[in-house]
């Protein structure tokens, strides 16, 4: 098959299977995956590194070991969690002397129902919704949530769909999580009867869907994101790093994105917190972060707080686990974030708001901080 001119990308069959070569730029250097029909294979990444391979046993295999690893990417993200008939077995807010109910609501667009707790306070002046991480579940918001509502606000307690209680869907990446939390602001809304000014706090991708859901619905009017990554792509790649050091993440990446979107209906670059933190402003955002993160390095907090708007804070704690600052020194955490969320919504609920506008160009591109590489391609 010669190549020719190849565009931005082409398909190859070794061995019976279809392996997409794709052409692009990273960090001003052109990355090119070439495949000929006569004996070579040339493949260019990063800063003008090549590797020349013999085609073959020795093509085969090492497509099929790429294909392998794309496709491995992509079932770790969208994997559906294993039914558990006893995954409703956890602690709820009786346990800690909160009242409460279960709600359940539509997600934005009413694809599936999305189901949450609810602790109530007299009025319905201030909500604020918890958002969990990736494959957490509301359980996990408990500490903050219960002292959130001891400080006078009422709090829902989502479970995103398919990675808290409710299992055996696939899930993705602060993709269709977003319209979750859409779905939960729409439900706070209508139940408050456009009366409550409302807040959200999220963790790890639960922070990052909060930054895209509020850059979308300004009746969101305070932002607390703890240890959010700023682009889909760049936590993959961090991670991949980490348990794969010897090899370049790029050409994975760059299968599993048109593999990713084939399976999940979305791509890397559809979930960029980084590119839409501008049109929260002038909304208060404030960015939580530990320099000991390992799952979610806390350069992309730096990047976020930069790309924001005022008024923003950057909070950054010293050397501990991946969300870890809430357990560090839980009372100093929970009154920060009350006082916050007071300030925050002191100016009480927003009214039709006009839609948000998503901000999806202009962010400056970086090549490296601290030796965490990003783009956005």
């Amino acid at each position: 098959m010669p190549m020719g001119n190849m565009g931005d990308s082409a398909r190859v069959t070794a061995c019976g299977m279809q392996t997409i070569i794709w052409r692009g730029m990273r960090y001003n250097t052109h990355v090119v995956y070439y495949i000929e029909d006569r004996g070579r294979l040339l493949m260019k990444w990063g800063f003008g590194d090549i590797l020349t391979l013999t085609l073959g046993a020795t093509a085969a295999a090492s497509g099929m070991a790429l294909f392998a690893g794309a496709q491995h990417i992509v079932n770790q993200l969208t994997k559906p969690q294993p039914v558990d008939p006893q995954a409703d077995f956890t602690f709820t807010p009786w346990e800690l002397n909160v009242p409460w109910e279960d709600v359940a609501f539509p997600a934005r667009g009413g694809a599936h129902e999305v189901r949450g707790w609810w602790l109530p306070q007299p009025t319905l002046e201030r909500v604020i919704i918890a958002c969990a991480g990736y494959r957490g579940t509301k359980a996990d918001l408990l500490g903050i949530s219960t002292q959130l509502w001891r400080a006078g606000f009422t709090v829902l307690l989502m479970d995103f769909y398919g990675h808290g209680t409710e299992r055996g869907v696939p899930v993705t990446l602060g993709y269709r999580e977003v319209d979750d939390f859409l779905g939960a602001v729409d439900y706070v809304a209508g139940r408050a009867q456009d009366a409550a000014a409302i807040g959200a706090i999220g963790f790890s991708m639960g922070a990052a869907v909060v930054i895209q859901g509020a850059a979308r619905d300004a009746r969101v009017q305070a932002i607390v994101a703890d240890s959010p990554f700023a682009t889909h792509r760049d936590v993959v790649a961090a991670q991949f790093r980490q348990i794969v050091p010897l090899l370049p993440p790029d050409p994975f990446l760059a299968l599993a994105d048109p593999l990713l979107h084939r399976r999940a209906g979305y791509r890397f670059g559809e979930v960029e917190p980084l590119r839409e933190v501008a049109a929260i402003a002038p909304r208060p955002l404030l960015l939580i972060h530990s320099t000991g993160d390992k799952i979610i390095p806390y350069q992309h907090s730096i990047w976020i707080y930069e790309a924001a708007g005022e008024p923003k804070e950057l909070w950054i704690v010293e050397d501990v686990p991946h969300c870890g600052a809430y357990f560090i020194d839980r009372q100093a955490y929970c009154r920060r974030v009350a006082a916050f969320f007071t300030d925050g919504l002191a100016a009480g609920p927003v009214v039709a708001p006009a839609p948000a506008q998503v901000v999806t160009r202009g962010v400056e591109r970086k090549q490296e901080v601290r030796g965490i590489e990003r783009a956005l391609d």
